[in-house]
């Protein structure tokens, strides 16, 4: 039987058949290749390209004020007061340097490294590509004394017989002078309308991504002035941008939490060779080592949170998927601070390495570098890809930030201990999280052992019912049992005052045996690690006595739920209940009467039994006052503070975060002098007659 190939006739397939892309027709057919896509992430690359190009002049000095404006014909336009597109000829292809950039690909002023030091377009194809993937595009360029124009369809210089990109073309090659410029005027305008023949019908330019991408560049690029305008819709909106600051201040902007450490300047330069190939005159390819320099300028701060902000940019280029550069960065965090905590013994001996995890928890960094000619990985330049980066970065960042952390002076000293001590906490807390997770799962009857002895589980599983008391002391234990209800409520004795968490360590707190029993037994993690869909309980509950001892072991607990496990308050799932302070008792209470009363405050007590005396109400000489849960019977507990029928709860609410975490670090904090005038000051407010001794 004959294979199918046999049938294939060869002769037919001549060079006939062959495609021979030339020039911008290769964009038109593959823009993919140029833009990464033809939907609003490719459009909104196209509007990058001329804004990149106006940011170069920035960096070169010669640009103070860029605007870009979105039009409501569908139009984007570029306006900047650089040193404006050359108007010359060029000598080889004996056109106007404005007609070179627009129409052929590779061709601009970045190559030699003489024009530009630095700049973000590289491959010399963002202004012919916009140009090819438009129905119109029009460039003004002002070169005192003269201000010349030119337009394009679709990539062919000509000129519309009137506005906008539907109007009459006609093919014509070169510039036209159309006016006189200001005397010492220089600068650039793009106006292009994108070609909807090539991109979908929904892409359009995203206002927001504009802003933000002008608020970084203003950053980036300290006394630049970037207005942003949109003229679409019925009210047309404008921002400004400038920023005399550097990344110093972007971390500022950037930062989410509260300061560990200042902002830690990381700032070098060194040379690198790089082989590059070179076409002579004779059109032979051949290689040439070229010398460059690359600068680099990174800042980072580390914050009393988790998370975790990095940004990298190339010559103010954003490189969003990082690149050499950042992996520099990232290495060389990892080995400087191993290294330094080991040789301050910050990190014992014995403990194993931080990760890189560890020391990016609450890390914000913007990580920048500067050369001529960077490789990027694709025209969308999302990654960095210069070999040399990583190692230069590495060398600057090693010895800078070393220099912090081994510093001794008074401005640095603390901020350095700071960062180490979170690291060092960051790293044990994960270990002893790895070491507990099957512990923060709700086991089943077979696998309970693995939770505390001491608690007092309940027979349910629903979430959405269960409720855990955590109970001041074993001898209230007793008698919480007998009041209970073991269907769905579970009991948890805690030995007096647990570990203050606010002036310890995660991994003190970790090694705190009152600490570790809560949060294994509600089993949902702590810190980072928290799931909060984990929670065994759907109710936490304090229980502690109604005294100065009970109220401060409600804040150590509130203190512990807030710090470690703060998913459950801001939920509304942590409470505090409160049982009764006195009993009082009816000496003939009539038909439906309570024999027993039972108030909460001294002020409720002395309320009540006026009440009564003006009602003629009987009662027993010297109502019963608790000196602690464990004075009361079983049933008094369960009616008063356990019973969901008649207790009362105060739920511990989120609603005031930055207040709460205010008034946490003001009264359980490590700074005593403020926790000492508060007290001070409360003590002059407090009635002596309501001291209880």
């Amino acid at each position: 039987m004959a294979t199918r190939s046999a049938d294939l006739d060869h002769s037919g397939y001549t060079a006939r058949h062959l495609t021979v892309l030339e020039g911008l027709e290769a964009v038109r057919k593959r823009p993919g290749m140029y833009i990464g896509s033809t939907d609003t992430r490719g459009l909104m690359q196209c509007l990058w390209e001329p804004i990149d190009n106006a940011v170069d002049e920035a960096l070169a000095g010669a640009c103070k004020r860029i605007d870009v404006i979105l039009h409501d014909d569908g139009s984007a336009e570029v306006r900047d007061d650089g040193r404006g597109i050359p108007v010359d000829i060029e000598p080889r292809t004996k056109l106007s340097g404005v007609e070179v950039v627009f129409t052929r690909l590779h061709a601009g002023g970045k190559f030699g490294g003489i024009s530009y030091t630095a700049s973000g377009g590289l491959h010399g194809v963002g202004a012919s590509v916009i140009n090819a993937l438009s129905t119109r595009l029009d460039v003004e360029v002002d070169r005192s004394p003269a201000t010349w124009a030119m337009s394009f369809r679709r990539g062919v210089p000509g000129v519309f017989d009137e506005a906008g990109p539907s109007a009459s073309f006609s093919k014509k090659s070169g510039l036209e002078k159309i006016g006189r410029a200001k005397k010492g005027a220089t600068g650039t305008r793009v106006r292009f309308w994108p070609d909807r023949q090539i991109f979908t019908k929904d892409a359009t330019f995203v206002y927001d991504e504009l802003v933000t991408r002008a608020r970084q560049t203003s950053f980036l690029v300290p006394g630049l002035e970037v207005v942003v305008r949109d003229l679409r819709g019925e009210e047309p909106k404008e921002e400004t941008f400038k920023h005399d600051g550097g990344i110093a201040e972007y971390i500022e902007f950037l930062a989410p939490d509260e300061a560990v450490t200042n902002v830690i300047r990381m700032q070098g330069s060194a040379k690198f060779t790089e082989t590059v190939p070179v076409l002579d005159d004779k059109g032979h390819m051949s290689t040439q080592d070229v010398e460059r320099d690359l600068e680099v300028d990174i800042a980072a701060r580390w914050g009393t949170g988790y998370e975790t902000e990095v940004r990298s940019f190339v010559n103010v280029i954003s490189t969003s998927k990082g690149g050499t550069h950042v992996q520099g960065f990232e290495r060389a965090l990892t080995r400087t601070f191993n290294e330094t905590m080991k040789s301050l013994r910050v990190l014992r001996a014995n403990e194993d390495d931080v990760t890189k995890d560890d020391i990016q928890e609450g890390l914000t960094a913007v990580v920048t570098v500067r050369l001529a000619e960077p490789q990027f990985e694709g025209q969308t330049k999302e990654i960095l890809g210069t070999p040399a980066a990583t190692r230069i970065v590495g060398n600057i960042v090693r010895k800078e930030l070393g220099t912090y952390l081994a510093s001794n002076k008074r401005g640095e000293k603390p901020f350095a201990r700071a960062v180490m001590d979170k690291i060092v906490s960051a790293a044990r807390a994960r270990i002893a999280a790895r070491q507990h997770r099957d512990a923060q799962r709700r086991k089943s009857a077979l696998e309970s052992s693995a939770l505390p002895a001491k608690l007092a589980d309940c027979r349910s599983t629903d979430v959405d019912r269960t409720e855990l008391f955590i109970v001041e002391g074993d001898s209230a234990l007793g008698t919480a049992k007998l009041a209970r209800n073991s269907e769905f409520q579970a009991l948890l004795p805690i030995r007096g005052k647990i570990l203050n968490v606010q002036k310890a360590s995660v991994s003190d707190m970790l090694k705190n045996a009152e600490c570790a029993s809560i949060i294994q037994v509600v089993g949902a993690g702590s810190g980072r690690t928290f799931d909060l869909d984990a929670a065994r309980y759907g109710k936490i509950i304090f229980m502690a006595d109604a005294d100065s001892d009970g109220a401060h072991i409600r804040c150590l607990l509130a203190t512990l739920f807030w710090r470690y496990m703060r998913p459950l308050v801001e939920a509304g799932r942590v409470f505090s209940a409160v049982p009764p302070l006195h009993r009082i008792e009816l000496s003939n209470p009539k038909k439906g009467q309570d024999k027993y009363v039972y108030t909460y405050t001294d002020a409720e007590l002395q309320r009540t039994l006026v009440q009564y005396e003006k009602r003629n109400i009987k009662t027993k000489d010297n109502p019963q006052r608790y000196k602690g849960l464990g004075e009361m019977d079983a049933d008094q507990l369960a009616e008063t503070t356990v019973d969901p029928r008649h207790r009362t709860l105060r739920r511990l609410t989120a609603s005031g975060a930055e207040e709460a975490e205010r008034v946490f670090e003001l009264l359980m904090g490590n700074d005593v002098a403020p926790r000492k005038e508060f007290i001070v000051a409360g003590a002059y407010e407090l009635d002596d007659s309501r001291i209880d001794a």
